[in-house]
């Protein structure tokens, strides 16, 4: 039996790891967090060369090895210029979208080690001032970061130690309803790492050893498309990305389900591997809807197109407003436990 504790406990990572800023391409501490997450329940983690992190949970058969992927990048931001007026233009790492990033608080993290504090703003952001505030168009050339510092010139920004290149990562605002929803930036993907971490945690409880070779790879990448392209141990004959679920319009997923994904942007996914998802959800009881994502693409899918010779799928828990300001709940991650375990027969 896989207790509700373990979901609760998985929310419980999901939500230190969402504290560690990483977009893509600035992910050492996140990805030591992570390794270090999975040695403490008693696993073998490394950080590969390219910057994830590649657990072992065991096995008995090496020829028929699953992966389990999963992602702690995240969208951002890059400074691309320093304005006249000490104010920041910023290009967006992955796909942040000016829209839902207007009015974020956000840190610039400065390549001699300061973090420095701002928000994204409209350029000219008063209403009362800007008679055309309500129909501008929201694009990373009519938006920019406000320094909380005392800056009026490029100079002045420069002096502060801010360079082009600076990352800029936005506050997730991290919170759990009593309802049991689950909110924040950046649910994609590290509430799916808080997942694995959880099923980790319950094979180490139980002291399970499953009876393929299963490894995790936690992806640095999956945000810009070539997450999980390398790092895939001898042996493996199956890849399942857990990574958001999709909820909208059109879409049968809730957030308190588990979303087996049939086919996204990339085209369809392995019809024998979600089959067996399907089976693996009827076996324990848990809720799931499956679905077809019209723009999405997973990790796995990199993983395939890297030339890897393996059958793959994707699931995840329900995510509402994804790469925005994001909505699961905890039903969600606790069945998404359920099919993984139904999946590896433990």
């Amino acid at each position: 039996m896989l207790d509700k504790l373990y979901a609760d406990f998985a929310w419980e990572q999901t939500a230190a790891l969402l504290a560690v800023d990483s977009p893509s391409g600035f992910t050492h501490n996140a990805a030591t967090w992570v390794k270090d997450a999975f040695e403490k329940l008693g696993f073998s983690a490394n950080i590969t060369t390219k910057g994830g992190v590649l657990v072992d949970l065991g096995g008995r058969d090496d020829q028929d090895g699953l992966l389990l992927e999963a992602h702690t990048d995240t969208l951002g931001a890059m400074v691309c210029q320093i304005k006249g007026n000490g104010r920041l233009c910023v290009t967006p790492l992955g796909g942040m979208n000016a829209n839902n990033a207007e009015a974020e608080n956000v840190r610039v993290y400065t390549r001699d080690g300061k973090i420095i504090e701002g928000t994204l703003q409209l350029c000219n952001a008063s209403v009362h001032v800007n008679g055309d505030y309500s129909s501008t168009k929201r694009t990373f050339d009519s938006v920019e970061i406000v320094l909380d510092e005392v800056v009026s010139s490029a100079d002045e920004a420069k002096a502060l130690g801010i360079q082009v290149g600076d990352i800029v990562c936005f506050d997730p605002r991290t919170r759990r309803t009593a309802s049991g929803y689950l909110k924040s930036r950046f649910l994609d993907d590290k509430l799916s790492v808080g997942i694995l971490l959880g099923f980790a945690k319950y094979l180490s409880d139980n002291h399970i050893t499953p009876k393929r070779h299963v490894w995790v790879h936690v992806t640095v990448y999956e945000e810009v498309g070539h997450g999980g392209s390398a790092s895939v141990p001898a042996g493996i004959t199956e890849a399942i990305s857990v990574d958001m679920g999709c909820v909208g319009d059109g879409l049968t997923c809730t957030e308190r389900e588990c979303s087996i994904c049939a086919k996204d942007s990339g085209g369809p996914y392995s019809y024998d591997v979600v089959g067996k998802l399907i089976a693996a959800a009827k076996a324990e009881n848990a809720s799931y809807a499956i679905d077809v994502y019209p723009h999405y693409g997973s990790d796995v899918e990199a993983t395939l197109r890297a030339g890897n010779d393996i059958r793959h799928g994707l699931i995840g828990a329900g995510v509402y407003a994804s790469h925005g300001y994001e909505r699961s709940h905890i039903d969600g991650v606790y069945n998404t436990l359920l099919v993984l375990k139904g999946y590896l027969e433990v």
